[in-house]
């Protein structure tokens, strides 16, 4: 298997959130990308500027931090040229590298826009670079921009940051400096596309938790009610367990619930939930073992909405 390091850079808006396109909200404008073998040696290199069809006019800071110009990008060429040749170049056996989860999520979404959407299924499983530094170096919380990393591991700078073929061969040689079992055992899952049926459903589990990723659901309502959804189980002996903290929104895409297990102590549940390109909706799941402090913690904060939300009722 070959490990692909993408790095992409696009253009926006000009004129605000309000004059852009919500079916592609970053257009991309730049693919650089580099090969690296089982051995995390760097094999090839891959570098596409593209044409913008969509935002003709440069965003002011995607234009201060790449340097592009609407003059350069007009001698790139077409997306669906681009994208043809950068999936051919993969090849079938990869795994996709990214500093970050943006840029999986938005390479879906252009080749979604111009009609390439059945050209890499999902959902796609891709290896968080930033995240992976966190486990090796730092913590798994920490968020890291690329130059900080590469300062950090004392790595040379002989390449300008903020263009996608250097920004790519950085994060490749992060990459090659992270313990191969940190690699293996923290590679994470894009939630752009659904799985599409429950055979399909994704289970990961990793150190401290672990991760589920239903199919699609037609309605909010239908997911929650859902018994695998909705159900709380012990991290460690995976048997469900009593609710002290029942399912509550945090207002948002979040829904929180903690349970106990006489064995191994309180489990967190945390529901993300996600509406599909075809306007359903997923849950990305996670459940995981804390203390009895954090259980606390979370109990606090459901007693917190509620009272919000009675206040708000009463005006």
């Amino acid at each position: 298997m070959n490990y692909i390091v993408l790095d992409l850079e696009w253009n926006q808006s000009p004129r605000g959130k309000a004059a852009e396109n919500p079916r592609i909200p970053f257009e991309i404008i730049e693919i650089g990308a580099v090969k690296l073998n089982e051995h995390l040696e760097m094999t090839d290199s891959f570098e596409r500027l593209i044409r913008p069809t969509v935002y003709r006019e440069m965003n002011a800071y995607t234009r201060e931090i790449t340097h592009l110009t609407m003059q350069e990008l007009s001698k790139g060429m077409p997306f669906r040229e681009a994208a043809e040749e950068f999936l051919k170049w993969i090849g079938t056996d990869f795994r996709l590298c990214t500093w970050g989860p943006l840029d999986v999520t938005e390479l879906q979404r252009n080749l979604d826009y111009f009609g390439m959407e059945k050209v890499l299924p999902g959902p796609v499983i891709y290896e968080d670079v930033q995240q992976l530094y966190g486990i090796a170096f730092e913590s798994p919380s920490v968020k890291r921009s690329l130059k900080d990393a590469v300062d950090k591991l004392g790595i040379e700078e002989d390449l300008g940051f903020h263009h996608a073929l250097n920004d790519a061969e950085y994060t490749a040689r992060i990459l090659a400096s992270i313990p191969e079992e940190i690699i293996s055992k923290n590679y994470t899952v894009d939630c752009y596309q659904t799985p599409q049926s429950r055979a399909a459903e994704i289970r990961i589990r990793y150190d401290s938790y672990e991760r589920y990723i239903s199919r699609e659901f037609r309605t909010r309502e239908a997911l929650m009610e859902d018994v695998e959804i909705a159900s709380v189980k012990c991290f460690s002996c995976r048997k469900n367990v009593k609710r002290r903290v029942g399912w509550f929104s945090d207002g948002g895409k979040n829904y929180y619930a903690v349970g106990i297990c006489p064995e191994h102590g309180y489990m967190k549940c945390r529901i993300k939930v996600n509406q599909t390109t075809a306007g359903g909706f997923s849950a990305d799941k996670t459940i995981g073992a804390i203390g009895k402090e954090d259980a606390v913690k979370i109990s606090m904060k459901q007693t917190e909405l509620r009272a919000r939300r009675q206040r708000r009722r009463r005006k």
